[in-house]
């Protein structure tokens, strides 16, 4: 027996099952993007060999992949790189299995985090010259430069502040010192402008500032009155490996520490290497072994000479100037007289010296801990220095010369044995070994007060300078002067010859002083 609803309930068996199999699909089944059949539509996508879901297109991958890099290195001062290397497999279907992007982006940033390869540390690099360090924050850097700056700034009147280089188009900060008394000043006072009784007052004061009595000793403020950097610094932001970052102390050390720099030194009069290696603090071997001109500890130095020392200098240099009250002792200038008729050799003290007494302010300037300049402020002298006098000669003494070109030097001045009958023992000037009639010169202008024969000397000539000294020329073979003639330096005066008590042809030549023969080769140029 057939139920009349039967036809009804069936039908609506079926449309419920037609309604709960589209449902299932809809939310049970994966999700399946029927496209058109035009081309690669599906991509299966790794990161690092590790499948991390399937996206609908290459732009969506890579966009994934942005927004899991932007997550890996959120939140973090640090720069963290990961190796990533994105792989896609492309197809070509109706139906496909398609990720989130938000669940491929979490599967990236797992896969990124388990292949961190580098961390770089936000840093900053400190650069003075040549010489660069980096630390690892903005704080550093300034306890850096403070630690600089107070070795001379005991009393911690100043501070350090960074600023950008406005020499430079990039971003980089250079520093600024700044007085902790004139910041204090200003953000202390108000200006505003004077009106009435004070303005008055203020014009009043200003008309008798020249009237005011020179200040006293006490009066001047001592220390410390300005201060910066003798190095131009550049502090640049990065991000490097900790293992190039420096610590703190560390980089005191290396910026404040005297390190041992080459300079040029220009040999004084007086100077000796000993004395160089001490005045220097130089061990006088490492002196040596850095000149490669200096042999030995017995080497010739010369005035004007050039050479390498080293001075215990800073890596970054302080400028500083300080107000100082000093007392001493002090020599006033040696007062000078010329006297037109005695030669430069020749010199008097007239009146000795004897040191002053004086006080005074001045104000210093430093680099480092070497003294630059000078500026006295206030002088006040105790008692007088008495000035030192000499009388010294302007005129110039003649120079004198060998009086023959070449010519073998054969006999020495001094003793001697006899080298022929009839000749001394004391050989009272120079021999030249040279061919008969080689050309005999003056060896400085004067007066020939002899020439003619001279018993042992043979052909002999006597030449008078203006300096009192004498010149003789021996042993010649032909006389080209006259007594009472005057010749000028380097002048041909004879030929030489071998006349007189002589061993064989040569040219003697001697030098008299005060009417006693000197070492002519003493006196030569």
């Amino acid at each position: 027996m057939k139920f009349k609803g039967y036809k009804k309930i069936r039908i609506g068996m079926i449309q419920g099952t037609a309604i709960a199999a589209v449902l299932w699909t809809i939310f049970i089944l994966p999700v399946y993007t029927p496209v058109k059949s035009s081309g690669n539509n599906i991509f299966k996508i790794s990161l690092n060999g590790e499948y991390v879901g399937t996206l609908s297109s290459e732009q969506a991958a890579r966009k994934c992949l942005r927004a899991a890099r932007r997550l890996f290195a959120k939140g973090s001062d640090e720069l963290v790189l990961a190796d990533a290397n994105m792989t896609m497999e492309a197809d070509d279907v109706y139906f496909g299995e398609i990720d989130s992007s938000r669940t491929v982006r979490d599967n990236m940033l797992k896969v990124l985090e388990k292949n961190v390869s580098t961390t770089f540390e936000r840093s900053y690099t400190v650069k003075i010259n040549k010489y660069s360090v980096n630390l690892s924050s903005k704080d550093d850097v300034f306890a850096l430069l403070q630690a600089a700056l107070g070795k001379y700034d005991t009393e911690n009147a100043y501070s350090v502040d960074l600023v950008a280089d406005p020499s430079r188009e990039v971003n980089v900060l250079t520093s600024e010192i700044v007085s902790k008394e004139e910041v204090e000043a200003k953000q202390s006072s108000v200006n505003l402008p004077e009106a009435g009784l004070d303005s008055a007052i203020s014009e009043i004061f200003e008309k008798i500032k020249p009237l005011i009595n020179e200040k006293e000793f006490d009066d001047y403020k001592l220390g410390l009155v300005d201060i910066d950097f003798g190095d131009k610094i550049e502090v640049v932001e990065s991000y490097l490996p900790s293992s190039e970052i420096t610590s703190l102390s560390q980089a005191i050390d290396e910026v404040t520490k005297d390190q041992e720099t080459p300079q040029i030194y220009e040999i004084q009069s007086g100077d000796t290497l000993g004395l160089i290696a001490e005045n220097f603090n130089i061990p006088l071997a490492d002196l040596i072994d850095m000149n490669e001109t200096i042999e030995n500890e017995e080497s010739m130095i010369r005035v004007g000479d050039e050479i390498i020392v080293t001075v215990p200098e800073p890596e970054l240099a302080v400028d500083y100037t300080k107000q100082e009250y000093y007392e001493e002792d002090y020599e006033a200038d040696i007062i000078y007289i010329d006297n037109d008729s005695w030669y430069t050799t020749k010199s008097v003290v007239v009146q000795e010296p004897s040191a002053g007494h004086r006080k005074a302010v001045a104000l210093v300037s430093y680099e480092n801990n070497k003294e630059i300049s000078r500026d006295i402020q206030k002088e006040e002298v105790t008692y007088e220095a008495v000035p030192k006098i000499v009388e010294r000669g302007t005129i110039v003494p003649p120079t004198y010369i060998k009086p023959i070109s070449g010519g073998r030097l054969s006999s020495g001045f001094g003793r001697r044995k006899s080298p022929t009958k009839g000749a001394s023992t004391y050989h009272k000037g120079v021999d030249w070994a040279t061919p008969v009639g080689t050309a005999v010169m003056a060896s400085n202008g004067g007066v020939v007060t002899r020439a003619g024969w001279g018993r042992g000397y043979g052909y002999v000539i006597y030449i008078s300078h203006s300096d009192g000294r004498e010149t003789r020329y021996g042993h010649l073979s032909k006389i080209l002067v006259k007594s009472g003639q005057s010749v000028k330096q380097g002048e041909k005066i004879a030929l030489s010859g071998n006349t007189g008590v002589s061993t064989g042809a040569h040219l003697h030549f001697e030098i008299l002083i005060g009417g006693s023969q000197v070492n002519p080769l003493d006196y030569l140029n």
